[in-house]
């Protein structure tokens, strides 16, 4: 019998060799494990004594589930065709003319069968034709026109209405750049964004803020109108029965002019009407009285222990600027200070606090006071500059009337109405002009305290008590920092002889 012809003997072509398998490489078993894992010794089959080839359970061999129907119809021979062998075209079929398959693999390294050949990149799986079989170009399709996009059905709504969308987008955003375009005119103007702050600001407690803060309620602003005239000063509530502290020359229209008014005015705007108690022209000091039910009072310290270099703080109405808060120092301390008096009223004199925290017109009557907020004076003048246009302002030398001396004359007035001063009885004048040496008595009043202790005139007075006297202004306040009946002994100069003679204070 004839054996059929092979593909090779048919085609006359020798066939590429296959791929061999690999050869089956078994490593040495270490004897450790193969004493714990390997079989004991007289035991060669399998460690399952029920288990009988070919038999499990009893003997019926229970064979894997059927598959889904599913994966049946999807891959299952199609019916008829069970005896069918899937074969390649050209495959060893035995059948004349067919030609030989081509290997799967051709080279011993093919990584599809050699799990150790390298990696290898290849081209894409199929390629992009852009020619039909007959090697012709491919015709392009017709383009759509806008009336058969929009009439002729031939795009879905849906994505007409995406278009749609997309274009209001673009179009807003177009509009959004123009508008900002447009709202930034230039490269010099714009919205400028500023940093601010969030943390308050810290006011430690006897700041000058503090210290503002608590004695600002007891300044008060005085405005006083008679007929055509006004004057605008400053004041301090020292009692809480209304009685508020104040410069003579502050409220003198007042004194002149009974139907003049006084109105005092708070930080906190209230208004009420002020009178007069009582004034006193030669230290110029008045208090009045505000109709008001419990103020806010300032605490009273004592100038008595101030020295110069101690910071100060001005609290008043400058040119009419309320509540004004102004800082310095305490300059120099019993500065003498005369003034000419107020509508023919004597002169005034006071022994003055000197400071440069700056003191304008309009801060007459104000508060004064230290580093803990308490009342230390009463500011009173300035020393200015006027130059050619005669209205002078504040230079950084200001004056005020100490607290000892301002409280003891307003705790009189308020008890009285008026005040006493002790006095010597003379007339006195500076021996000259810019000069400390001393004031030169220039008349004795008859039986006066000068005249009963033997002073005359041209005797030059060069201390009071433990006060050195070196001007005329100076013996006056000297002479009132004693009692009305006190003995003072007073220093003198008669014919280049030095005398010293008691004197027994008078009244003025």
């Amino acid at each position: 019998m004839s054996q059929p012809n092979t593909p090779e003997e048919n085609s006359g072509a020798p066939r590429e060799p296959r791929l061999a398998p690999r050869p089956l490489d078994r490593p040495p078993v270490d004897s450790a494990q193969a004493a714990t894992f390997g079989r004991p010794h007289g035991v060669d089959g399998a460690f399952d004594k029920l288990y009988a080839p070919g038999t499990r359970n009893g003997g019926q061999i229970i064979s894997k589930p059927p598959a889904p129907e599913s994966l049946v119809e999807a891959f299952g021979r199609p019916p008829g065709a069970d005896d069918v062998k899937l074969q390649r075209p050209g495959d060893d079929t035995g059948q004349p003319g067919a030609e030989p398959e081509s290997p799967l693999w051709s080279k011993p390294a093919d990584p599809w069968r050699d799990p150790g050949a390298a990696a290898v990149l290849g081209g894409p799986a199929v390629e992009a034709e852009s020619e039909d079989e007959d090697g012709e170009e491919r015709p392009k399709g017709p383009l759509l026109s806008l009336p058969e996009v929009l009439l002729g059905r031939r795009v879905k709504p849906v994505a007409l209405a995406l278009l749609g969308v997309i274009c209001l987008l673009i179009g807003a955003v177009g509009g959004l750049v123009g508008w900002g375009i447009a709202r930034t005119g230039n490269s010099l103007t714009g919205s400028a964004t500023i940093s601010e702050a969030e943390a308050g600001k810290e006011r430690a407690p006897g700041s000058i803020s503090d210290i503002a803060k608590r004695v600002s309620p007891a300044v008060v602003s005085i405005e006083v109108k008679s007929g055509e005239s006004g004057s605008v000063g400053s004041g301090v509530m020292i009692d809480p029965n209304g009685y508020a502290i104040t410069n003579n020359h502050v409220i003198s229209l007042a004194t002149d002019d009974p139907q003049a008014k006084i109105t005092a005015v708070f930080t906190d705007g209230t208004r009420t009407d002020a009178k007069v108690v009582g004034t006193d022209p030669k230290t110029d000091l008045a208090v009045i009285k505000v109709g008001v039910a419990n103020p806010t009072v300032i605490q009273i310290g004592k100038s008595a222990d101030l020295e110069p270099g101690d910071s100060v703080i001005a609290v008043g109405s400058p040119l009419g600027l309320q509540n004004t808060v102004t800082a310095g120092i305490v300059s120099a301390l019993h500065r003498p200070i005369t003034a000419q008096g107020e509508n023919g009223e004597p002169p005034v004199t006071y022994d003055a606090i000197q400071t440069d925290a700056p003191i304008n017109r309009g801060n007459s009557g104000g508060a004064l006071v230290d580093s803990t907020g308490a009342l230390i004076g009463i500011n009173s003048s300035i020393r200015t500059d006027s130059g050619d246009s005669g209205q002078g302002g504040s230079i950084g030398i200001g004056f005020a009337i100490p607290a000892d001396d301002a409280i003891k004359i307003a705790r009189a007035l308020i008890s009285t109405g008026s005040v006493k001063h002790a006095d010597i009885g003379i007339n006195a004048a500076s021996v000259a002009a810019e000069t400390s040496e001393g004031a030169q008595v220039v008349n004795v009043v008859d039986g006066g305290p000068a005249a009963k202790a033997g002073i005359g005139e041209g005797d030059v007075i060069t201390k009071v008590g433990d006060r050195m006297v070196r001007n005329a202004a100076e013996l006056t306040v000297a002479v009132r920092a004693h009692n009305i009946g006190e003995v003072v002994p007073v220093q003198l100069v008669r014919q280049g002889r030095p005398l010293v003679v008691d004197v027994t204070l008078g009244s003025d």
